[in-house]
């Protein structure tokens, strides 16, 4: 039932490169299936730990933390109690519980962004659509600086090249031995926008083409003689995960919050829009042309 105890077992070795998030999602997921398969409701898993039945969802969704307790209750409720069942899940747990590389950082965090950056780091594809900006992923120190004085104009230099660093150190996803996969849609509008001025704006588009060289980045832009995106809405990133059982993640970012709608219909509106956007966007064969006459036009 569940999860095959060699791919628990590689997830436990693995649990750095997964992060916390994405483990929590792993128990989240597996706990959900042992409840259903028992026929136990959420009130009453939920008062089993003393607890209330949106706990057990959002312990479900891998939102919270896991106390071992918890987890060794509710899966004594379930009538889990093959050992080779249930230490796999506790081992995962505990990890899940492990601080994640970001929290030096946590005082330029928003407490609504630090999730995002435990699915950025377990994912192994983030689908990207940007209006506005060159998505995070792909920016330079110098541009990403100039963004970021622009809209923390309250902080000090020493805040903002903190939230630069950690900017960049996000980008360790491509370094990894099985690279992040990034499919980033742009509007052409954020090839015209000069930020930072002329000499950052010409290494970003050169760092744009250095990236579209690599075998696991595609990016494509929609042009601005296309009308506009197929889609209404603003920027949206959806983020998969190698764990089967594990379903696709939608982040919606505002400007003081963010927003992970679940809802499986949701869910397929957001991979339906992406898709739509990317037929609309010049094919990534293009982009390269796309990009240097962008650059020429800054010379």
């Amino acid at each position: 039932m569940g999860v095959p105890a060699d791919d628990r077992a590689r997830v436990a070795q693995d649990h750095r490169t997964a992060g916390p998030t994405v483990l929590r999602m792993l128990v989240g997921a597996q706990l959900r299936r042992y409840r259903e398969a028992a026929g136990i409701s959420t009130e009453a898993a939920g008062y089993e730990i003393r607890g209330s039945h949106s706990k057990i969802s959002r312990m479900e969704l891998g939102r919270v933390g896991y106390k071992e307790r918890d987890v060794a209750d509710l899966l004594t409720l379930y009538g889990v109690t093959d050992p080779s069942l249930r230490e796999p899940l506790l081992e995962l747990a505990e990890h899940a519980g492990a601080p994640g590389w970001w929290q030096p950082f946590g005082d330029v965090i928003p407490s609504w962004f630090e999730p995002y950056l435990g699915l950025e780091q377990g994912a192994v594809l983030v689908r990207v659509y940007e209006a506005q900006d060159v998505p995070d992923l792909l920016q330079t120190r110098d541009y990403a600086r100039a963004l970021i004085a622009a809209r923390h104009p309250e902080a000090g230099s020493e805040e903002i090249e903190r939230r630069v660093e950690l900017r960049m150190r996000r980008r360790r996803v491509f370094e990894r031995p099985d690279p992040l996969r990034l499919w980033a849609v742009l509007d052409e509008a954020t090839l015209r926008r000069t930020v930072g001025g002329p000499a950052t704006m010409r290494a970003q588009i050169g760092h744009l083409i250095e990236m579209t060289e690599l075998p696991h980045v595609t990016v494509q832009i929609v042009p601005l003689a296309s009308g506009g995106p197929a889609v209404e809405g603003g920027p949206m990133t959806l983020l998969r995960f190698a764990e089967p059982e594990l379903p696709d993640v939608v982040y919606l970012e505002h400007l003081t919050s963010a927003l992970y709608p679940d809802r499986a219909s949701d869910i397929a509106r957001y991979r339906d829009a992406l898709n739509r956007i990317g037929v609309q966007a010049e094919h990534p064969d293009r982009t390269r042309a796309i990009l240097q006459t962008a650059l020429a036009r800054l010379v």
